[in-house]
């Protein structure tokens, strides 16, 4: 590992964070060492920043909301703000658009403020494997503040909600999300709900909605910390709420600090991600075999033409694997 780089990152240097992000997002097995070695010496300068995951479905307005609010942490509070936005990889063509510097122009041009795009690859969930890491990294560079924002499909809350210290969801008033209450799932993750785009003719439906999810979480159970997760509303042209939203994470943070819970959620969190580690190494290092890789075609037809069950070609492919 360059000791520059390091110091790079050490030194809130930007430019160094991004190439930093890079190195551990690679898969090269050359870079993945340095990666390795780079995390373990930023370790001692990470887990003090306010970890918040903010998930939604598309067109919710989630880049607007982060701007919104990080605007506002950088003007009142003088804060630092990283923002690692997952962008979802083509299923066809493995590519991704990595536009989210243009969708948050005041962010993407404030020097307190870093934002990562980042290709999901595929990985579990559609959250970038590398996440995680990228977390430290922007920690150790002096970033008091982490968002993730994730693409908001199928299993990309779990994953991010495993990573961070409060995760929010937003919701649309009207659009058939309030109706997803129904659907424990994602609420069971969430620490706090906000209905964006509360202005003009939507903000009477979205005090609606609000007041409507606001029972259907009252018949669950209290969470870690006795804390009950609120429902809000906000609007991230107007910036009506945007400020009580900061202060509820802030009160979150204050209550989990106090009560010994975040420094448990985020022992959890680290023993959670060893263990993927551990599953995507060897995952990794199955299907970079030689035998693996000369016999797989042939199984996939037989799969593929009915010849062969999904198991037992599966079975017969862990036995050519020769670790």
């Amino acid at each position: 590992m360059p000791l520059e780089l390091l110091e790079r990152v050490l030194a809130g240097d930007r430019a160094g964070l991004a190439q930093a992000i890079t190195l551990v997002e690679s898969s090269r097995p050359d870079h993945n060492e340095r990666a390795r070695e780079l995390i373990d010496a930023c370790l001692p300068h990470t887990g003090n920043s306010v970890r918040l995951g903010i998930t939604g479905v598309p067109g919710v307005g989630k880049s607007t909301f982060i701007e919104a609010l990080g605007m506002h942490i950088i003007r009142e509070r003088g804060e630092r703000i990283a923002v690692l936005a997952i962008d979802p990889s083509s299923p066809v063509s493995g590519g991704s658009i990595l536009g989210d510097k243009t969708r948050m122009p005041l962010l993407g041009s404030n020097d307190q403020a870093f934002i990562r795009p980042s290709p999901s690859g595929g990985s579990s969930g559609g959250v970038a494997a590398a996440t995680r890491e990228a977390i430290l990294l922007c920690e150790a560079a002096g970033f008091q503040n982490v968002f993730v924002e994730t693409i908001g499909v199928g299993q990309s809350e779990v994953a991010v909600a495993s990573m961070v210290d409060f995760f929010l969801l937003l919701m649309l008033a009207g659009a058939g999300d309030e109706l997803q209450g129904i659907k424990r799932g994602v609420l069971e993750l969430a620490d706090m709900v906000a209905f964006n785009k509360a202005d003009g003719d939507n903000r009477v439906a979205s005090e609606a909605a609000r007041r409507q999810l606001e029972s259907v979480f009252s018949l669950f159970p209290v969470r870690l910390g006795d804390w009950k997760p609120p429902v809000v509303t906000c609007s991230s042209r107007s910036g009506d709420g945007i400020a009580a939203v900061w202060s509820t994470v802030l009160d979150h943070r204050s209550r989990m600090l106090g009560s010994g819970h975040l420094e448990q959620r985020r022992r959890r969190q680290s023993r959670q991600a060893m263990h993927e580690s551990i599953r995507r190494t060897l995952i990794d290092g199955f299907m970079r075999s030689p035998e693996v890789r000369d016999s797989l075609p042939h199984l996939e037809r037989a799969v593929m033409d009915r010849n062969m069950s999904p198991l037992s070609a599966a079975q017969s492919l862990l036995k050519l694997w020769k670790p």
